[in-house]
């Protein structure tokens, strides 16, 4: 698992055998069942809900919430939602895997130790196998930009080389986090070495806060960074002196891998969060000329279900 998404003229790829794991939701403080499932090729991401017997595509136009973490929905049906896919989609995309089935029996993706590592130790047991299918990336031919009313901005441009490459600033005055900054060119291993460890965060007058809405039920300093003013109140300390902008840049991860295809080109971007990282994708993908389908082989006579996760020409 060297190679991170795009790899040229590769085959798609998928789960060697279903896995899982239990724990709650960042939020909704639920117990989840979570297991990851091998699925045919071309059928992309998606997550199933077995309590209620439905199906999301993991894709940009199913985000229904950005708020504090990424939330996919299906339309017309408000309960069939699944929220904070972030970390599991960035694991998978990481590994390289094309085709999989994320099923839950409850309305968020367990929050482990707030980190992706946990959902890259899955996949690991369960092992990685090619199988049929061509796979393809999003190229990156011209640079789109995102922008809000506080100054935070993102944008996507055409890479040097083949790959995805992300760099990050982040700011918090006043607190341990400060101003950091990151850059790499995401492949497994560098995802694995650098990113996936780095763990959610936030600041500790905000929990109150959260939780009188209803939301951070199931936070701890077991799946969260928890900073008050310069200090990190967790007894364990950071796992990276830079643990608040890799986490970041994971997000941006996850949240770009619901374009249906792994993306060749290079992010940028300035305090953005999950709104401005979805934003960006739609923004890419609706206009046509900023991009195109790129594989090292001619294209399958078939349009698979994986094609029409991006739009039509």
């Amino acid at each position: 698992m060297d190679g991170y998404a795009p790899l040229p003229a590769g085959r798609r790829r998928r789960l060697a055998q279903s896995i899982g794991c239990r724990g709650v939701g960042l939020h909704s403080g639920r117990a989840v069942a979570l297991t990851l499932h091998p699925a045919r090729s071309g059928e992309g991401i998606r997550f199933h809900r077995s309590d209620l017997g439905v199906t999301i595509p993991a894709r940009h136009d199913h985000v229904a919430d950005t708020r504090l973490c990424t939330a996919l929905a299906l339309p017309g049906r408000p309960e069939a939602v699944v929220g904070t896919v972030e970390h599991v989609m960035a694991a998978l995309c990481a590994a390289g895997i094309d085709d999989a089935v994320v099923e839950l029996d409850g309305p968020e993706v367990p929050i482990l130790d707030g980190s992706a590592e946990p959902f890259l130790f899955l996949i690991g047991c369960a092992g990685v196998v090619e199988h049929y299918g061509q796979r393809r990336s999003i190229e990156v031919l011209k640079p789109v930009r995102v922008a809000d009313e506080h100054g935070a901005w993102a944008e996507l441009l055409p890479a040097e080389e083949p790959g995805f490459h992300a760099e990050l600033e982040i700011d918090f005055p006043g607190t341990a986090i400060g101003r950091q900054s990151f850059a790499l060119r995401v492949t497994a291993a560098s995802f694995r070495a650098e990113l996936a460890r780095a763990r959610t965060f936030t600041l500790a007058e905000e929990v109150a806060r959260l939780r009188a809405a209803g939301l951070a039920r199931g936070g701890s300093l077991e799946n969260a960074v928890v900073v008050d003013g310069p200090l990190v109140l967790n007894p364990g300390g950071l796992r990276h002196p830079e643990e608040f902008v890799r986490h970041k840049l994971l997000d941006v991860v996850g949240d770009l891998a619901l374009a249906g295809h792994p993306i060749s080109g290079r992010f940028r971007g300035a305090r953005s969060g999950h709104a401005l990282n979805n934003r960006l994708l739609r923004a890419l993908l609706a206009d046509r000329s900023a991009w195109r389908l790129h594989a090292g082989h001619a294209l399958e006579a078939e349009t698979t279900e994986a094609e029409r996760l991006v739009p039509a020409a």
